[in-house]
């Protein structure tokens, strides 16, 4: 079986993390997501991954290059963003047979995948949509069935009988492309995946199954520290036999140290952690569980990291606490910068997200700093905000907005 995984679009949600790299290059527990899904389909005997590439490509190409471990990957560039649907129909030519297609930013498991299949053979469906059960159905894809044969799909509805979304991942076989063809642009002047699939709804086999294995949507900045925590939980760490523990550096649960990176005396390490190549950690740091500190990173004297996200080349010198943020590529933090991830009346945390202030339905969360950030001592950073790459905070300011780079 193909594969066809759509990485083409910006991710604006995701901002300022995705102004500088595509949503699927975000980095969970040491990887970028597309790895994470890649090496599921690999599992599961995918022959050839197709990739809808569009928003910052050179990301995903200059990465994976036309392989990953011995499965085939080709591209194919979406230039303009005409919606899931057109993705789907430009690689018509590419897949043959029955293929499966997920959206770039989900982490999915390999047991998901396989099940999926097997369950989609067995009913010999036209059409296989995954679903899972939500919340808030208004926010959602919602489908309806009868069994589990699909009866309708209604976008973001208002009130709805059924609680289950759909989870952004199909197999289909080459009716699809038919239906695709038929199908007119939607209200936000895109060609839906889901359109396409309402049209075969009369006439053809199409199916739900219900996911019961890992799924995780990374669709806003804090939905990466959720699937950072629980695919770190899951994983087994290592600790490089090219790495340095020095003596009093302490270690306790389970940890990966990459190669050449170095842990001086007096760090404190409680995992779930990962830590990757050629770091400096230490002396004299508290490294908390769930942190993922990424390549040539310095976490130094008297810093706190807590159930953060620290991406490469980024340092982070002397008398810090970063707590519950996302920090991207190549940052550089002055002495006593101090990023809250609390409100003082316990409420959630809100994060600006397309200039609307949105409920993050967390009670601790810090900040969301894009690359190349540069800070000056003594800065304070309050809960939710986002800072674009590129800025420079003034010494001795309290961040209390975003703050956009010129």
């Amino acid at each position: 079986m193909d594969a066809i995984i759509l990485a083409a679009g910006e991710g604006t949600r995701l901002r300022p993390l995705t102004s500088t790299r595509p949503k699927p290059m975000l980095p969970v527990a040491g990887k970028p997501i597309l790895k994470w899904d890649l090496e599921a389909l690999r599992e599961n005997r995918v022959k050839k991954a197709i990739i809808i590439v569009g928003y910052k490509k050179e990301a995903i190409t200059d990465y994976f290059g036309n392989s990953f471990k011995g499965m085939e990957i080709e591209y194919i560039t979406q230039r303009e963003q005409l919606g899931t649907g057109h993705a789907v129909s430009m690689a018509e030519k590419s897949v043959d047979g029955k293929f499966l297609v997920m959206n770039g930013d989900l982490l999915v498991s390999k047991n998901l995948i396989s099940d999926f299949i097997k369950d989609s053979n067995k009913l010999n469906s036209d059409a296989s949509l995954c679903v899972v059960e939500v919340k808030n159905p208004s926010e959602f894809g919602i489908i309806e069935l009868e069994g589990n044969s699909i009866k309708n799909i209604v976008e973001k509805p208002k009130e709805s009988k059924s609680n289950l979304a759909n989870a952004g991942i199909y197999i289909f076989n080459s009716k699809i492309f038919d239906a695709i063809k038929r199908i007119e642009k939607s209200a936000r002047l895109e060609y839906e995946l889901t359109d396409a699939i309402k049209l075969m709804l009369p006439d053809s086999n199409v199916n739900a199954f219900h996911c019961s294995e890992q799924w995780i949507d990374i669709g806003r900045p804090w939905d990466l520290l959720d699937a950072n925590e629980i695919i770190m939980r899951s994983i087994e760490l290592d600790i490089s036999k090219n790495s340095e523990i020095e003596k009093f550096a302490v270690l306790k649960g389970d940890v990966h140290i990459g190669e050449n990176t170095i842990v001086r005396s007096g760090s404190y390490i409680e995992g779930p952690v990962y830590i990757g190549k050629n770091c400096r950690i230490g002396p004299n740091c508290y490294i908390r569980p769930y942190s993922c500190i990424l390549d040539k990173v310095h976490i130094g004297n008297s810093v706190e990291i807590k159930n953060s996200i620290i991406m490469s080349g980024t340092n982070i010198p002397h008398l810090s606490y970063i707590g519950d943020s996302i920090i991207g590529e190549n940052c550089n933090f002055g002495a006593g910068t101090n990023i809250a991830n609390l409100r003082v009346d316990n409420d959630e945390i809100r994060i600006e997200i397309k200039n609307k202030l949105i409920k993050s339905g967390r009670r601790k969360f810090g900040c969301i700093m894009g690359d190349n950030v540069k800070t000056g001592i003594n800065v304070s950073i309050m809960p939710g905000r986002a800072i674009y790459p590129n800025a420079y905070v003034e010494a001795g300011s309290i961040v209390r907005n975003t703050i956009y780079s010129e």
